[in-house]
């Protein structure tokens, strides 16, 4: 099972690095600069919580609270315990695979971070959820196709997201009784 699993996400790397447009992969490498170190996350959170009211401030505080929760157990926690090598750079027909961290492939921060604060937002503020899903989606596909990641890497970081997104939903309730 682990070896198909294995098969299974070199074939997709290998055919999202070929088989990407150029215009798709422009974009998406211009997502994944906005999304470094997590700039368009707080990007978007200071929009909901400048232009949101109090369902904005509410969503922006769930959002980033996710995100850095699911940055320290998948960057912190995860990446410390499994050491995965990245996919090798002669699968990519670009530069950004020359330009990749030193750290272990499993699992993505990145779609991590994406997709806690998008789940976490979305719980809070369903409209502003889904705007965040478009982004969080390129980040995703982004990580594959960059060279960064491995598909599994990827699907266990939004695995991680969404977990801390429901941990941080639940959470407050369970402290402290105030989140609705």
């Amino acid at each position: 099972m682990l070896a198909a699993i294995r098969s299974t996400d070199r074939q997709l790397a290998k055919g999202l690095a070929a088989g990407t447009p150029p215009l798709l992969h422009r974009t998406l490498s211009a997502v994944e600069e906005a999304a470094e170190s997590t700039k368009l996350w707080c990007g978007a959170a200071a929009v909901m919580a400048a232009a949101g009211g109090w369902r904005g401030r509410t969503a922006a505080t769930a959002g980033v609270s996710a995100m850095m929760l699911a940055q320290l157990v998948s960057n912190g926690l995860c990446k410390q315990l499994v050491d995965r090598e990245r996919p090798p750079e002669q699968w990519f027909p670009h530069d950004e695979a020359k330009d990749r961290p030193e750290s272990s492939s499993f699992p993505s921060g990145h779609t991590a971070a994406a997709v806690a604060f998008t789940a976490a937002t979305a719980a809070v503020w369903p409209a502003a959820g889904a705007v965040c899903a478009v982004p969080t989606a390129l980040v995703a596909v982004e990580r594959v196709q960059s060279g960064a990641h491995y598909p599994s890497d990827v699907a266990a970081g939004a695995a991680i997201g969404l977990a801390v997104a429901m941990l941080v939903r639940r959470a407050p309730r369970l402290v402290l009784g105030w989140w609705s």
